[in-house]
């Protein structure tokens, strides 16, 4: 573990002066043993397995109708096919159907896998036995990759394709007016436009099942504290603004990087979007999905999961978890809870899984990439195992 400490240049005179300061800490990466997989904890009735291993480090994940799964690998720049085929909740077949450089985004429709890179937005055609027809490349224009490189991909109830395209620094002031946002694009590549902006990284976004809002998680910026910047979950709408770099979290000002606007900071503050939720600074949420499905019990209907990748910026980790986010019958957020937890080990020292991508499988269960350990996990409901526990509980 190192602590390190900077002095910002560059302050706007206006601005109060401020350091930068911050620590470096990575567990130490151990095996997922079965025996730790078996230490994992979630609410009763809850199972976690091994869904599919020996992927070397598995990103992003899509699932089709026919519950084929597809998990892309960014370092690789590769596509496979996972497939479970008896339906026994562990996969059998695993298939290289795609390599581009730095493929990572991915989401499907109509028969297509759309795939995105860090300049390039791919499509191809599925065919019956899940391998895809040639790759057709509908731009190579997109940002440059400077920091956050990892585009990813989700269709709206529009039936349109949103992009996300993280910034190229911590904090800055870009130059390309689509770093830092959300875009909106037809399916065969036309209409491109920012959807949202003010978005430093927001690799994890869904619309709600019944009231089609679109919410997401940003990462907040690195180097502030162990405390600072906290991870924004946010309502994402269209043509909102939401604060970075100049306006942070909770309507912070953010010294480095006075509004490009000319306006003061309250003035720019009053036409940003706030966060709905705050969670613990440098956690690193990276995939979203709300429950769709009808395999969790009542009161999971409509609620969102996020997994928190795991911090690197903070003397204590944060994340390497999985998360819920509660949502009232409104439709409404209201908090964060924990959903499986564990993967922190050895008294936080080690860790032995850093969730990355979730997605609804077609049986309703919940599967979970770990890049860290080439695992796919699925997390499931098993009803009969609940009363049981429900019945050991009383005679105890």
């Amino acid at each position: 573990m190192a602590g390190l400490t900077a002095t910002a240049q560059n302050v706007p005179p206006a601005a109060t002066p401020f350091h930068m300061t911050g620590n470096i800490y990575l567990p130490n990466k151990l095996p997922a043993t079965p025996e730790r997989i078996a230490s994992l904890k979630a609410p009763v009735g809850f199972t976690i397995s091994k869904y599919a291993e020996g992927l070397d480090m598995p990103r992003m994940l899509a699932v089709s109708s026919n519950g084929d799964v597809y998990v892309s690998n960014r370092v690789k720049g590769t596509v496979t096919l996972v497939r479970d085929a008896n339906k026994d909740g562990k996969a059998e077949v695993m298939q290289q159907v795609a390599q581009k450089p730095h493929l990572h985004g991915l989401a499907l429709k109509d028969g297509k896998l759309y795939m995105a890179a860090i300049r390039e937005l791919y499509v191809a055609d599925v065919r019956p036995d899940g391998t895809l027809g040639e790759l057709k490349m509908l731009y190579n224009d997109l940002p440059d990759a400077g920091q956050h490189a990892n585009r990813t991909l989700g269709f709206g109830p529009d039936g349109k394709l949103y992009l996300s395209v993280g910034s190229t620094c911590n904090a800055c002031d870009e130059d390309n007016p689509e770093n830092a946002t959300l875009l909106q694009v037809n399916t065969d590549g036309s209409g491109r436009r920012v959807y949202a902006q003010g978005l430093r990284n927001t690799i994890g976004f869904d619309w709600h099942p019944t009231t089609k809002q679109l919410y997401g998680l940003d990462h907040g910026i690195d180097w502030l504290g162990d405390e600072d910047q906290q991870e924004e979950f946010n309502q994402i709408k269209e043509g909102g603004h939401y604060g970075w770099p100049s306006i942070i979290a909770d309507g912070k000002p953010y010294p480095a990087n006075k509004p490009k606007s000319g306006d003061s900071y309250e003035q720019f503050d009053a036409k940003a979007v706030r966060p709905l939720l705050l969670y613990k600074a440098h956690s690193a949420p990276l995939g979203m999905v709300f429950n769709r499905g009808q395999q969790f019990p009542q009161q999971y209907r409509n609620d969102a999961f996020v997994t928190m990748h795991g911090s690197w910026n903070r003397a204590q980790p944060s994340g390497y978890k999985i998360v819920r986010v509660h949502f009232d019958e409104q439709g409404k957020a209201q908090q964060f809870e924990d959903f499986v937890t564990g993967w922190l080990v050895e008294n936080d020292k080690s860790e032995f899984g850093r969730p990355c991508s979730i997605v609804q499988a077609s049986d309703g269960s919940l599967l979970v990439s770990d890049d860290d350990n080439g695992v796919i996990y699925r997390v499931a409901y098993a009803a009969k195992a609940s009363e049981a526990t429900k019945k050991n509980k009383k005679r105890s």
